[in-house]
């Protein structure tokens, strides 16, 4: 498996191909927008709640890491690994029911490292958590 997207493919079509891994599936997780300047993913709230019926905040930071690990890797290019070395989340609404949507957007797009902001919103538009990550970017070993 390739972590980057040759330079014939779009950011979607390595998206797709590449998929979010088996975490991101279990939360119901689906790429709508993929490019290295925006990416957007929605989730489904119903299954993965508190109990008490709220998103639950780790899923939010599910979400915003999954979508900003991508991007780096994307930004990364051939031959490069991004991973992850810093995240925190702010929360200042509590979704229900519906979908979230997340919205990645470059912060940061170095040689070395990137940062990402990653807005989470619900079916009305509201934010409900604001998501920053840090990834750092490597050489893949050569084989």
């Amino acid at each position: 498996m390739t972590d980057t997207a040759p330079a014939d493919v779009t950011g979607m079509e390595w998206a797709t191909r590449r998929g979010m891994g088996s975490l991101a599936e279990k939360m119901g997780m689906e790429f709508t927008e993929f490019t290295v300047d925006r990416c957007v993913a929605t989730m489904p709230v119903e299954g993965n709640t508190q109990p008490v019926g709220l998103l639950h905040g780790g899923a939010y930071v599910v979400l915003g890491e999954s979508l900003g690990s991508m991007a780096a890797n994307l930004h990364a290019g051939p031959g490069r690994l991004a991973v992850g070395v810093d995240i925190n989340a702010t929360h200042t609404r509590s979704a229900t029911s519906g979908i979230v949507t997340g919205v990645c957007t470059p912060i940061h797009l170095g040689r070395s490292m990137t940062v990402h902001e990653i807005v989470v919103t619900d079916d009305q538009g509201r934010r409900c958590s604001t998501v920053r990550i840090t990834n750092m970017i490597r050489d893949l070993p050569q084989e």
